[in-house]
């Protein structure tokens, strides 16, 4: 077994898994797992640039998860960074912050391996009964969402600009406020962006082929807390749980209706997600609608377990 650190930095979340990986069959012991949302990608959309204070909300998390990765005595670290930084212009300014924090230099993925990491850790504990081959895996992220089609591995991947955090930004922020709850108008244009970006895709990703749907990320897994009427925020009850295309379809439009106070009193709800996931939930409606699925199964398994497994074999 080889002990590997495995963090994934995205556009909302920065997150961090320790396991002990076997890299011969894949299999993993998870030692500590958790998540920061820092909002990296707070106006990238906008700016092109990284701001100084959500960089430092990032160095803030990658302080703590020094601490741990020490404490536990990783062999192997490995820091994967997704769509924010893709299109930041001061990303060389990230790039030395973290790397004076934890001794690894941040790769900065493209959408294709960002897709192929995903697949790798949502997918390798899918046996049995109900988990029929193909499988589209969809990764919701918040500067972008991953669509990946494969069965033993990737056979086509895309990755499109609707992610929670942008579509919030871009359509639902007036004088740097969230709309409360969104108009009508507004729920429109992130359906025409979302169904645009999902066009493209599918010129690519054969969207329908797939027999099984698996959704990731945190926008899912909250929508998937919400169905199971959680008391509070449970990975175990939440993961390779089924959520119908009807009730995903209530659940948006709940959260679609809601005010930010009414979306914060949500038991699973995150304060980090309370204004982009109802932008995150429409994009979840979209994807099930576009592919004819009727219904998600839902994975707490991710990007993360995907950048682990590749961490370990590279170790052999």
């Amino acid at each position: 077994m080889t002990r590997v650190a495995a963090v994934d930095c995205g556009t909302n979340s920065i997150r961090l898994l320790v396991a002990d990986v076997d890299p011969a069959t894949g299999e993993a012991r998870q030692l500590d797992r958790r998540m920061r949302v820092v909002r990296l990608g707070q106006g990238v959309d906008r700016t092109g640039r990284l701001a100084a204070d959500a960089l430092e909300r990032t160095f803030t998390a990658c302080r703590e998860y020094a601490d741990v990765i020490g404490s536990l005595g990783v062999e192997r670290t490995r820091f994967v960074a997704t769509s924010a930084t893709r299109d930041a212009e001061n990303r060389a300014e990230f790039v030395r912050g973290v790397f004076d924090l934890l001794g690894v230099e941040p790769e900065v993925v493209t959408g294709d391996q960002e897709a192929e990491f995903s697949f790798t850790g949502a997918t390798r504990s899918l046996t049995g009964p109900g988990f029929a081959a193909p499988y589209l895996v969809v990764d919701i992220g918040g500067g972008s969402t991953e669509l990946v089609v494969g069965s033993e591995g990737v056979e086509a991947a895309r990755s499109v600009d609707i992610g929670c955090v942008r579509m919030t930004e871009r359509h639902l922020v007036r004088d740097g406020v969230v709309s409360d709850p969104p108009t009508a108008e507004q729920v429109t244009a992130i359906r025409r962006d979302v169904d645009a970006a999902l066009a493209l895709a599918e010129q690519t990703v054969p969207l329908s082929r797939a027999r099984t749907l698996v959704g990731l990320a945190g926008s899912v897994t909250t929508v998937a807390g919400i169905a199971l009427e959680l008391p509070e925020y449970d990975p175990a009850r939440i993961h390779h749980s089924r959520v119908g295309l009807d009730r995903v379809r209530a659940i948006t439009a709940r959260l679609l209706a809601s005010t930010h106070a009414e979306r914060a009193a949500i038991p699973v709800m995150h304060p980090g997600r309370v204004d982009v996931i109802a932008a995150g939930a429409l994009i979840l409606q979209s994807v099930m609608e576009r592919c004819g699925a009727s219904e998600v199964v839902v994975s707490e398994h991710d990007i993360l377990d995907g950048i682990a497994h590749d961490t370990a074999s590279e170790a052999r």
